[in-house]
């Protein structure tokens, strides 16, 4: 007489359409003579999982819990599994759970030399054998097993447009992926084209470039942040040359320190007070509430910023940058205070 199994199991790989259950087990313990591969393909960078589902069945084992346990075996790298091989579990009469192995290729499995290992090519296809066994007093009987394929696999979306016979052949897929890799940094390029005409976000190497498209001289002493927000600005600097709005952008990007338009002249990180009067004068003179004799340096004003002790500023820098951005015939007084 053929003794019915207390455990029903079923092993498949969550990714569609590679996802195919393997037949429940329902006439004896002993080991399948057939049992198909099954591919599952592995992402580099991507999680991959294998479902295994075991239900006890309970036909002649009332109110009694078995005890199973799971093995993970194969020629594959041990981190790319999480899996505890050597755990037990206890399902209770009448139970079905679901125990998920798990899978996760390095991101950079193509592009690190060190996974060659000295060999001639780099291996992509490897093995796992999952294994259900039943634990008892006195034995330990195999249930169930599945061998798997792992394919690593470069992801590609040119396969999408293949008609669905040739998506499904491993072949085809890895024939397509060579083009893909070889236009698809052309197509990101094209596609975030705008980003390397915007010196916030272009690559540091592109910004001689940019300088140069709006004529503008780039400082070696200049950090790249603010290389970055002076050469982006520098139309604006050019339209307010000269005067005092276009100083305190000058140092606003160049210092980083806020503008505070809705301070007070004397509360600004970066203040600019001018003198306006005339001192001593003969002829026509009028005396209001507040009469002067000899008053301050015509064509004087002050450049008065207030900073952190973190922000360390190059005071000879700053004074260049006044320097060409002042009216040749006035004078400036620089003041940095630390808040």
């Amino acid at each position: 007489m053929v003794q019915t199994p207390p455990l029903a199991i079923q092993i498949a790989s969550m990714r569609l359409p590679e996802a195919i259950e393997s037949e429940a087990l329902s006439v004896s313990f002993s080991r399948r003579e057939e049992t198909s591969n099954q591919d599952l393909w592995l992402y580099p960078g991507e999680p991959e999982q294998i479902l295994v589902t075991v239900e006890n069945t309970n036909y002649r084992n009332n109110n009694r819990n078995l005890r199973y346990s799971i093995e993970v075996s194969g020629d594959y790298p041990a981190r790319w599994c999480n899996f505890n091989r050597q755990r037990f579990f206890d399902i209770a009469p009448n139970t079905k759970v679901d125990k998920a192995i798990s899978f996760q290729v390095e991101a950079d499995f193509f592009e690190n030399q060190q996974a060659l290992n000295q060999k001639s090519q780099l291996q992509l296809d490897f093995q796992i054998k999952i294994q259900v066994f039943l634990e008892t007093s006195n034995q330990r009987q195999l249930v169930e097993y599945q061998i798997f394929n792992l394919l690593v696999r470069p992801q590609t979306s040119y396969v999408d447009f293949l008609p669905s016979i040739f998506g499904e052949r491993d072949i085809a897929r890895r024939f397509v992926s060579i083009f893909e890799q070889a236009f698809d940094p052309v197509v990101q390029t094209t596609d975030v084209l705008w980003a390397y005409f915007d010196p916030l976000t272009a690559p540091e190497a592109f910004l001689p470039f940019l300088s140069q498209w709006v004529g503008w001289k780039i400082d070696e002493r200049w950090t790249i942040g603010q290389q970055r927000r002076l050469i982006r600005n520098a139309v604006t600097l050019y339209r307010w040359h000269g005067t005092k709005h276009g100083l305190r952008l000058y140092l606003h990007y160049y210092t980083d320190l806020p503008l505070d338009e809705h301070l007070p002249e004397s509360e600004k990180h970066i203040s600019i007070e001018e003198n306006f009067n005339d001192g001593l004068v003969l002829g026509d003179v009028k005396l209001d509430n507040n009469p002067m004799l000899g008053g301050g340096k015509p064509y004087h004003f002050v450049v008065r910023l207030r900073t952190d002790a973190s922000n360390q500023l190059n005071e000879e820098l700053i004074q260049e940058i006044i320097e060409r951005q002042k009216p040749a015939f006035s004078t400036y007084e620089l003041l940095i205070s630390t808040s």
